[in-house]
């Protein structure tokens, strides 16, 4: 069990990283098909930690509920979250992701309340309401930061392609949060590394007939080897660091408190969106990404039950 400052410095490390290979995986969207990197991200995740998947001798039998949790948050927070969220980032940018999954820890604190029986205050309801306004006001904004999305969406209906894009968004973010408060009841029965790897496996199961079957048709040659180690790095955080952080700081922390730390996933996002991509802000989405932000000070600021029970 890790101690309370360690548990903190893991949860900030894994959304700071989530949040920074969501945004760089606008590039490598460009140069593979969603599918396949989805596929190949599990793959490189998979051989990097086969050495977690040997069972502990001190760990319980896998009971039926464990193995329906690893499979759910799987689906949710792998899968789903992988292709929703590199599939949403393509078709809008990386400052959009910052912004919309801003919700993220509204949409902890609410399942955490509804699955997990944790007291949530009422000021959740309210961050609830600034997400969802920061997120409308954010989709009405029609302009597009990157030169490159630019290109692409203006060969295409832009707009619809901009509201798929936003819609992919939330549904990533609610796959995010599902994942968070499915960690939280796995990490009662299992460690960190082996909850990384089983889920991981499950990811490589479900991407695979989609992989396959595009890697018949792909000319891996014509990718350059700048991308193949922008890949390389891309499938080591969200596949193994960032899950065994997450996991390993929700060991010490109660699920709506480590909440706080998704802040750090659209902070750091939309920061890549930025600096690094070349993408900005206007002022009505800077108002948009102020209240995403409010509700997330609404909804994981620790209240005086969730620091007892922490304690």
């Amino acid at each position: 069990m890790p101690s309370r400052p360690t548990a903190y410095l893991c949860l900030a490390l894994s959304m700071s990283l989530v949040g920074s290979y969501v945004a760089l995986s606008k590039p490598l969207a460009a140069a593979f098909p969603v599918l396949l990197l989805a596929w190949m991200r599990f793959g490189i995740g998979g051989a990097a930690m086969l050495s977690w998947l040997k069972k502990p001798p001190e760990e319980p039998p896998l009971t039926g509920q464990i193995r329906a949790l690893l499979f759910l948050q799987a689906l949710l927070g792998n899968f789903l979250f992988t292709v929703c969220m590199i599939y949403g980032v393509s078709l809008t940018s990386a400052t959009s992701a910052g912004v919309i999954m801003a919700c993220i820890p509204a949409c902890v604190a609410l399942m955490s309340w509804f699955f997990l029986r944790e007291r949530v205050a009422p000021r959740t309801w309210v961050a609830v309401a600034c997400a969802v306004i920061g997120i409308g006001l954010f989709a009405l904004s029609k302009q597009e930061h990157s030169a490159q999305a630019s290109n692409v969406l203006e060969s295409q209906n832009t707009s619809n392609l901009q509201w798929l894009g936003y819609a992919l968004l939330l549904c990533a973010s609610v796959c995010e949060a599902a994942y968070s408060v499915i960690g939280k009841k796995l990490t009662g029965a299992l460690g960190p590394k082996r909850i990384t790897s089983l889920i991981n496996l499950w990811g490589f199961a479900l991407s695979t007939p989609f992989g396959l079957y595009l890697a018949l048709d792909f000319d891996f040659a014509a990718v350059p080897w700048g991308t193949w180690l922008l890949l390389l790095l891309y499938a080591l955080a969200a596949c193994m660091w960032t899950v065994w952080l997450w996991m390993t700081g929700l060991r010490a922390v109660p699920a709506a408190q480590g909440g706080v730390f998704t802040v750090l996933l659209p902070v750091s996002a939309a920061l890549v969106g930025v600096l690094v991509l070349g993408e900005r802000f206007t002022t009505l989405q800077l108002l948009a990404f102020g209240l995403a932000l409010a509700s997330v000070v609404l909804a994981t600021l620790p209240s005086r039950l969730a620091l007892r029970v922490g304690r």
